[in-house]
């Protein structure tokens, strides 16, 4: 069974609308065990007391706001090179996502800032790096509504995602590049990572349940966008006729 057949539009309707309930229950499950693990269960941190636990919300979306981009620049140039419909739907869909994580990683991360460092915001090198992130965003999705062809606006905006896609090294390794107020990776660094199990296991999760949750909330927004593209195909109006 070749695994292309998945990008017709058609099939791929019918089969990520068998996934979604599943991928929801999963996401729930995830997020639930993680929050309880990490809001109840890990010990308070040494140094930063209570406050620490934000980091079960900020590190996870921090790390999906530049996941997301890159599927939606890998998306962008899948698009423009073999000018396949439903990756230039998917790179679609990830935009107001990955803009939702890292609108949550600045707020979280302001909200953290203040304990820790005395100001809500100050212009650090992975702050305002991740700040751009969110311009990024937000101009792909200006870009897209500001053409009326799909099929152009597509094109477009991802010229911008490929373009943008500098800036995530930059977010990654800028606490190695510059000296920054931002701690540096506690769990990704190279040998045992500098944090307690107890508080790694939810952190682990909650980042595992934020994927998933990417992966449902995309399914279901590419979903919506199928139906937009192709309401004048033979295939949608007997779906339409059959739920109605």
């Amino acid at each position: 069974m070749k695994i292309t057949k998945y990008a017709s539009p058609v099939i791929f309707y019918g089969f990520s609308g068998k996934l979604i309930p599943w991928l929801g229950a999963l996401t729930a499950l995830l997020l639930g065990v993680g929050l309880y693990l990490g809001l109840f269960v890990a010990p308070a941190d040494y140094q930063q007391g209570e406050s620490y636990r934000i980091m079960f919300i900020h590190v996870p979306s921090a790390w999906m706001s530049m996941f997301i981009y890159v599927v939606m620049a890998v998306a962008g140039a899948i698009g423009l090179v073999w000018k396949t419909k439903l990756s230039e739907i998917l790179a679609s869909a990830c935009a107001p996502v990955g803009a939702s994580f890292t609108l949550i990683a600045l707020v979280t991360g302001a909200l953290w800032g203040k304990p820790m460092w005395g100001a809500y915001w100050v212009w650090d090198a992975r702050l305002t790096s991740e700040l751009i992130l969110l311009f990024l965003y937000i101009g792909f999705m200006a870009l897209e509504a500001s053409i009326d062809d799909p099929r152009r606006a597509a094109r477009a905006a991802a010229v911008l995602a490929l373009v943008g896609v500098v800036n995530i090294p930059i977010i990654h390794f800028s606490v190695e590049w510059w000296n920054t107020l931002h701690q540096p990776a506690s769990v990704t660094k190279v040998g045992a990572p500098s944090i307690h199990p107890s508080m790694l296991a939810p952190l682990l999760l909650m980042a595992i349940g934020f994927k998933v949750y990417f992966v449902t909330i995309v399914l279901m927004r590419m979903r919506s966008t199928i139906l937009l593209r192709e309401k004048h195909t033979r295939w949608v109006n007997e779906l339409l006729e059959t739920k109605s």
